[in-house]
């Protein structure tokens, strides 16, 4: 899926804080921003526009 040295560099875009892999989901790792990114077709889509709220189910 997501290779690990990309895991390791990529940051949430809103708070500048490490993402980790949850599921189908990149997820940021400061409690208080915690937007959840989607991965498409094996790609992260680091947008925060697309990102899911804490608490938001799709």
């Amino acid at each position: 899926m997501i290779d690990q040295k990309l895991l390791d560099i990529l940051v949430c875009p809103a708070c500048k804080a490490k993402v980790g892999l949850e599921g189908d989901r990149l997820v940021c790792q400061n409690p208080p921003c915690g937007l959840r990114y989607p991965i498409r077709d094996d790609i992260p889509v680091m947008l925060v526009e697309e990102a899911e709220k804490p608490g938001e189910e799709t």
